[in-house]
């Protein structure tokens, strides 16, 4: 009974417990009411507010007040948009005062903008920015090397490490045009060159990549816009700022020959294998292997040998900075020095590359009263440019294209003062070939002089500003005159030949040398020439609040002319400036930064059109609304604390149309004197079967197309900006599409032949173009001492030529199981239109081959082939088909490989479809540290010159130790990338296809830097901070493609190696006081 008793008291506790638990946690919490003003005093409206660690929160009302229930002693966390989040402790109290202090590194925070500033809240376009702190991170030359891997959007391609001239190709947002995808540049404003500023001038770097933040440029902005802002002076005590360091050269990745003795087995063992007798004798190849007589029988590697290890190159700046409320002033000078890699073996020693350059720059800002301000901007730059090769002319080109014919026992190289060239009867005694060339590897510059090419560069502007708030408030008048000067002066002490020395054994075996020709001294030629341009703008620009209203506004007119332009026609019209015209509009309004709107318009007008078509009309618009300000977003916002979608539409405008001026003229014509031009094109007449005399004609250079007018793009932008956990990450996405219309394209496949008539440009082309850029970051403290942050990034872009003018070929019968049959998903032998064979349909540059299937095995391969295809292996491009040459498939299944129909557009291009970087950055007390990993990947390089061509067209050229490693052999077949190398087969393995357009993706150790900061230390001044630090760029690279560089050329025609990227070592100095 007891025990009952015992339970039914048990459960009567647990149920007054539970009655309980109510009352209890209700006594727990308390009601808190607050009002939130901001800095003014006013009410604020939309004011979050949450219960820290929890989803319980409210927002302000319309007067400022809000009420919460929430546990005693609880934390509350007041956070508003352009404001200093706070927490407050709620105590005891049940009404709560609390004043918001405006975060002025958020709120005031800006970007740079066309025409204008922005603030970073109200951004509705799509911008990407990078300060001077991390471009100084990176000791490159060249500061559009500088910028690689540090805007999301932005891509760039080195293909050279030249000093002076190493410049990468930049595209934003990847390639949507036929005519060149260069984005328009502008520095303060101003279309300039902005590769060779100093790093210590610039103050911001701007891309503008969507339509909202471009249009206002019309003409010039439909490839996107990079906006390059120097540095200006803020009152207050003088601060100067001086910076040296010193770097080492070296080379990143360059082509490695092979040596003599592989050089005659490989050349011997190709002859072999083609059944045919080897050029080497065997006593010629144990010369080689012995190394035995180095001056009858020489074994150099031709890089190595003229090539340094390593140079110098150094950097030095002294900026000064200060002002008051009258005037502000910045003035920079810096100076680079970058030695090239090419040894003078004693000779002069100016024959080398090498670039020096003084840079210069004054920007003052006076304030002329209370209403007038006035700018003055003077920058420039003195460069001093050394080339050799090519007799002292632009010789990089010409000294690496000829390098590759350069055979290892060519020559012995400099021999106690003497050139020594190779004798050939003592490695060909019976001179039935052609084996020694002509040229070694000094042929191309030693002796030959070099070329100086100083430069002087002139950048003026003068801005003044006068504020009409007596008119309205927030209005003011702006005028600009810019004025650019370029002035180039060279000396060239060329045409030098040295003696050459070849040796012979005498009858006693000794080594004597015959001498041949004479030493040339050098000659010496100058010339100069120049260019100028100016622009100017008047606008009137205003910004105004309205409580929680802002509203902005821009009308501006400019024009510009450039003196002595080049162009593509034979400078035909190089005595007519060349000008643009526009008007621009812009109306930005925003309510408490929570809903935004910018509509933008440019109104331009361009020399290539004729009246009717040569102005054109470039609107945009952009909406932003940032949904964390919302009331519904109270419940998430301790997750999600801040959350801006943006979208733009819009359109650019584009005349540029590859260097063409006033495409709408009549033809022009010039008078020719009657000569051979080039292979089928003859600048002039002549008159039988065996007269070879050309009588002097008018010839017509171009025709008209009156009615060309503006190539057009639209296009869209989505994007969202959002900080999540306590704004420690922050994430920053775009979506972007693009429609290029009435691309400016050549008609010459529209001419029926024959023909006369010369053809011209129209508007025909159409390409699109998409992609996405993603952006993280994430930001944290360790202790008091430790800080972070880690910024990885990704960007894709992908064309696709729509239309481009290509002739239609008749539609082709293919075989249902043929690889295209299969691709197309035929039932039964159908005729179809061969797009395969289309540039249309494919991105811009794609290439066209073959589709390789294997290296040939003999039996097997026959095997392979028809249990893929359903049919017999094709006919390929040579009748006897040897194991290691490559096979190709047969697209349209009619058993026969033929150029016309079974070669495809296939690949990528030497422009990346995604390229990503991995910023990273760490403070620890004085240390500092940094690092940039850059790559890409969906890129590729046609691989041909001396990849694709084993000793070269004529047999007696260079031989790359990369191919002989990758060449197909009986003992590599399994491992093999390349063919075998032949001379009979050489049409079928040397032939365009995937086996040459070769994987050149890459990761690469961008930039290092590793840094201390000292200072409050005895022997410094009190003010004064000294840094250390310890920086390189391009310090590792990981590649599939080993053979050299992965960013430097393909090596075929018009793509010829150049000179090799550089990796540099640098330590550097700076203190500031």
């Amino acid at each position: 009974m007891l025990m009952k008793n015992k339970k039914v008291l048990k459960r009567w506790y647990i149920i007054a417990l539970l009655c309980l638990i109510p009352q209890l946690t209700f006594a727990q919490n308390i009601q808190v009411r607050g009002s939130i003003t901001d800095e003014t005093g006013e009410t604020m409206i939309g004011v979050s507010v949450l219960v820290k660690g929890t989803a319980n929160g409210a927002i302000t009302d319309l007067d400022g007040n809000f009420t919460l229930s929430v546990p005693a002693n609880s934390t509350l966390v007041i956070s508003y948009v352009g404001y200093k989040t706070q927490e407050v402790k709620v105590g005891n109290k049940d009404f709560l005062k609390i004043s918001m202090e405006p975060d002025s590194q958020t709120l005031e925070e800006v970007v740079v903008v066309a025409y204008g500033q922005q603030k970073k809240v109200t951004v509705t376009g799509s911008v990407s920015n990078v300060n001077s702190q991390e471009l100084l991170k990176s000791p490159s030359a060249s500061l559009g090397n500088a910028i690689s891997g540090k805007l999301p959007g932005l891509s760039t391609v080195q293909y050279s490490g030249l000093p002076g001239a190493d410049d990468p190709t930049i595209f934003v947002r990847g390639q949507a045009s036929l005519n060149g995808s260069n984005p328009l540049i502008l520095v303060d404003g101003v279309e300039r060159s902005f590769t060779q500023i100093d790093p210590n001038e610039v103050a911001d770097i701007t891309v503008l990549k969507d339509a909202s933040a471009t249009a206002v440029y019309g003409v010039r902005g439909a490839n996107g816009v990079i906006l390059v802002t120097t540095k200006r002076g803020e009152s207050g005590k003088t601060r100067i700022s001086a910076s040296t360091s010193w770097g080492v050269q070296t080379v990143t990745k360059f082509l490695d020959f092979a040596d003599s003795y592989t050089y005659a087995t490989t050349f011997n063992n190709a002859r072999l294998s083609d059944g045919n007798k080897p050029r080497f004798s065997d006593e010629v190849v144990q010369h080689f292997k012995s190394h035995d007589q180095p001056l009858l029988y020489p074994d150099v590697d031709w890089i190595d040998y003229i090539m340094k290890d390593a140079a110098l190159q150094s950097q030095h700046n002294v900026s000064v900075t200060g002002g008051n409320q009258v005037a502000r002033y910045f003035v920079s000078l810096g100076m680079l020095d970058q030695d090239g890699m090419f040894k003078t073996f004693g000779d002069d020693p100016n024959t080398n590359f090498s670039y020096r350059r003084y840079n210069y720059r004054a920007n003052l800002d006076l304030s002329l009263g209370k209403i007038h301000e006035l700018s003055i901007n003077l920058g420039g730059r003195l460069e001093n440019k050394r080339s050799i090769g090519n007799n002292g002319g632009e010789g990089e080109e010409y000294i690496f294209r000829y390098l590759m014919d350069a055979q290892p026992f060519s020559g012995a190289g400099i021999v106690d003062g003497k050139w020594i060239k190779t004798n050939p009867a003592l490695i060909d005694p019976t001179n039935s070939e052609n084996v020694v060339g002509s040229r070694d590897g000094l042929d191309t510059f030693y002796g030959q002089g070099y070329k100086t090419t100083a430069t002087n560069v002139l950048n003026m502007d003068l801005i003044y500003k006068l504020k009409l708030d007596f008119l309205t408030q927030g209005l003011d008048f702006r005028v600009k005159g810019s004025y650019n000067s370029t002035y180039n002066h060279v000396k060239d002490r060329s045409s030098g030949m040295p003696a050459q020395f070849m040796p012979y054994l005498n009858d006693n075996g000794d080594i004597v040398f015959q001498r041949r020709g004479d030493y040339w001294n050098l000659g010496y030629d100058e010339s100069s020439w120049s260019n100028r341009d100016w622009y100017a703008e008047a606008s009137f620009n205003y910004s105004r609040r309205f409580g929680d209203h802002n509203v902005g506004a821009l009308l501006l007119y400019n024009q510009s002319k450039s003196y002595y332009p080049w162009d593509s026609q034979s400078s035909t019209y190089i005595s007519i400036p060349k000008g643009y015209v526009g008007l621009v509009g812009r109306v930005t309004y925003d309510y408490k930064h929570r809903y935004m709107i910018d509509a933008n318009m440019g109104y331009n007008g361009s020399e290539n059109f004729a009246k009717g078509n040569r102005y054109g009309f470039f609107p945009s618009v952009s909406i932003g609304w940032t949904a964390s300000e919302e009331a519904f977003w109270t419940p998430v916002k301790s997750v999600i604390s801040y959350l801006k979608l943006r979208a733009s539409v819009g359109t650019v405008g584009n005349d540029n149309c590859q260097g063409y001026r006033f495409l709408y003229l009549p033809a022009a014509w010039q008078i020719t004197n009657g000569y051979w031009k080039n292979v089928g094109d003859f600048a002039g007449y002549n008159f039988g079967t065996t007269n070879t005399t050309f009588l002097n004609v008018a010839r017509e250079y171009s025709s008209a197309s009156p009615d060309v007018t503006w190539e057009t793009a639209v296009k869209y932008n989505f994007g969202f900006d959002a900080k999540v956990w306590q704004d420690k990450v922050s994430v920053n996405f775009d979506y972007f599409k693009e429609d290029r219309k009435n691309i400016l394209i050549n008609n010459a496949n529209m001419i029926q032949a024959p023909t006369a008539l010369r053809p011209s440009y129209i508007n025909y082309g159409r390409v699109k173009n998409h992609g996405y850029e993603i952006t993280l970051s994430y930001s944290d403290r360790i202790g008091k001492d430790l800080s972070f942050t880690i910024s990885p990034s990704v960007s894709y872009a992908k064309n696709k030529i729509v239309e481009q003018a290509e002739i239609a070929k008749p539609n082709k019968l293919v075989k249902a199981d043929s690889y295209m049959g299969k691709k197309l998903g035929l039932k039964e032998d159908t005729e179809v239109s061969p797009d395969w064979t289309y540039a249309t349909g494919n991105s811009i540059g794609a290439r066209r081959g073959y589709l390789f299937f294997e290296f040939y095995e003999q039996g097997k391969t026959e095997e392979r082939y028809k249990a893929a295809y359903g049919q017999d292996m094709p006919s390929q491009l040579v009748a006897g088909l040897m194991n290691g040459d490559a096979v190709y498939v047969d697209l349209d299944g009619d058993g026969i490989i033929t150029e016309e129909y079974d070669q495809m557009y296939m690949g990528t291009t030497d422009n990346p479809q995604y390229t990503f970087s991995l910023n990273f950055s760490l403070q620890y007390k004085n240390f500092d540290f940094s690092m940039l990993w850059a790559g890409a990947t969906k890129v590729s390089r046609a691989l041909d010159g001396v990849y694709r061509q084993p000793f070269g067209q004529q047999y007696n050229s260079s031989l790359l130790q990369w191919v002989v490693d990758n060449a197909w052999t009986p003992e590599t077949a399994l491992s093999a990338k390349l063919p075998r190398i032949t001379f009979a087969n050489e049409k079928q393995n040397q032939a365009n296809s995937n086996v040459w357009y070769y994987d050149s993706k890459y990761l690469r150790l961008k930039n290092l830097e590793i840094g201390y900061n000292i200072k409050d230390v005895s022997w410094l001044p009190k003010s004064a901070n000294l840094r250390i630090y310890l920086n390189g760029t391009n310090l590792l690279t990981f590649t599939p493609l080993d053979a050299n560089d992965p960013e430097n050329t393909g090596g075929g025609y018009g793509s010829f190696i150049k000179y090799p990227l550089m990796r540099v070592f640098n330590l550097g100095v700076k203190v500031n006081f």
